[in-house]
């Protein structure tokens, strides 16, 4: 009786350069170990289905074992005992594998995925566009074929942003949008862009929104109600008049002798930073309890990533703001729309108010146009740090005197005196 193969066996089997080789399993009726003339090995199952002769091939040595061969084959013939083709079988899981590839190859947030690598990743907005493509684009459209969407559904999408209130927002998605597409028409993923000939949602109004002293007392009492996360971050966008990303993304590494340090990654005109903080906003940093995490991030809910979901956020500031006012007043007050970028308009005209120079104020806000603009800008080095920080000590002691703070009951006279 002949013996049963073994994997010392078939590593020893040589292969025959003229033909190709099966050697029988006689442990298996029907396995064989197929031997190309290159040397390569495989595995494969002679059955009859129909009442024809069939052959599966079952895999390549020594990736599939011995065992693992007499296990697959033996697999195989009890599909046949029960009426199926093992190798019908095969083909059918293989079509549905590669259908489910291609699936997956084209959907909008396998696309987005490869756009962020091979594009946005070399671009300074690019966090920032990948931020706002999946807060409003992935979530509606992540597990659509891309070759779905149409021009319609990219009217839909945007008009669902600005009938939320968020105009601008719509408008940045649509830009974003058309280059998305432009990048997947000139990678022949898509024929044609569906964002061709969508026009932006509204003409843009430049905003000068700035809140009224009652609103920053109402602001920063919704703060103190909210608690974290949203109540530390709206404090210290109104008390340092920086962008909202900036101050979203603070790390405890970027903060030292009471100044927070921005990299040129970390701004939005590529340039360093440093913003003193006052009192009032080392004080709202030392009251937040820090989530631990390897980034040391102050606004986070997870420790590794900084806070999102801003629109929600204001939201609840802007319905507290308004719980508030209606207390006051003893009946529901009409407290016109505001955004957190409005925050820093409303530090920088309070800052005017206080009389602090315009460039001043444009060094705290990291400003690069205006009166830091032109020759001044190349010739002009001298970094307003002292200056930067009064100012920013002036506007908060101003802030908590508005807010009712006691030690600070008479800031206002003294400084508008």
């Amino acid at each position: 009786m002949a013996r049963a193969l073994t994997s010392k066996a078939v590593e020893a089997m040589k292969s025959d350069p003229t033909r190709r080789l099966e050697i029988a399993d006689p442990a298996l009726s029907g396995l064989y170990l197929v031997i190309q003339p290159s040397g390569a090995k495989s595995w494969a199952l002679r059955y009859r289905w129909a009442g024809k002769s069939a052959k599966l091939t079952l895999g390549k040595w020594p990736l599939l074992g011995v065992a693992d061969a007499r296990a697959a084959a033996s697999e195989a013939i009890d599909k046949v005992d029960h009426g199926r083709d093992p190798s019908a079988d095969k083909k059918a899981t293989k079509a549905a594998r590669l259908d489910a590839q291609l699936s997956e190859r084209d959907k909008v947030k396998t696309l987005v995925d490869q756009y962020d690598q091979r594009h946005l990743i070399g671009l300074k907005s690019g966090r920032t566009v990948r931020r706002e493509l999946d807060r409003h684009v992935l979530a509606v459209w992540g597990d659509r074929d891309i070759h779905e969407i149409q021009r319609r559904d990219v009217i839909d999408l945007l008009d669902g942003i600005a009938d939320s209130g968020r105009i601008v927002t719509a408008n940045r998605v649509r830009a974003y949008l058309n280059t998305f597409f432009a990048w997947c028409v000139e990678r022949d993923i898509l024929a044609g862009s569906p964002a061709t000939g969508v026009k932006p949602v509204a003409k843009e109004i430049s905003r000068d929104r700035v809140l009224s002293d009652t609103e920053i007392r109402w602001f920063w009492e919704a703060c103190e109600n909210a608690g974290q996360p949203w109540g530390p971050l709206g404090k210290l966008l109104l008390l340092t008049g920086q962008r909202l990303s900036e101050i979203a993304g603070m790390t405890d590494s970027e903060i030292y002798d009471a100044t927070l340090h921005l990299g040129a990654l970390r701004t939005k005109n590529g340039r360093a930073h440093d913003v003193p903080l006052s009192k009032a906003a080392m004080d709202v940093l030392s009251s937040m309890v820090q989530i631990e995490g390897q980034a040391g991030l102050y606004h986070t809910t997870n420790g590794e990533t900084p806070l999102s979901g801003f629109h929600k956020g204001r939201n609840r500031l802007a319905d507290g703001m308004r719980a508030i006012a209606r207390e006051d007043a003893g009946e529901p007050t009409e407290i016109p729309h505001w955004t957190f970028h409005d925050l820093r308009r409303t530090a920088a005209t309070g800052m005017a108010r206080l009389g602090i120079p315009v460039r001043v104020t444009e060094a705290v806000l990291n400003h690069a146009s205006g009166t830091g603009g032109g020759i001044v800008a190349v010739y002009q080095r001298h970094d307003y740090a002292n200056e930067k920080r009064n100012a920013l000590d002036a506007w908060s002691q101003f802030v908590l005197a508005l807010v009712g703070s006691a030690e600070d009951s008479l800031v206002i006279q003294k400084v508008r005196g």
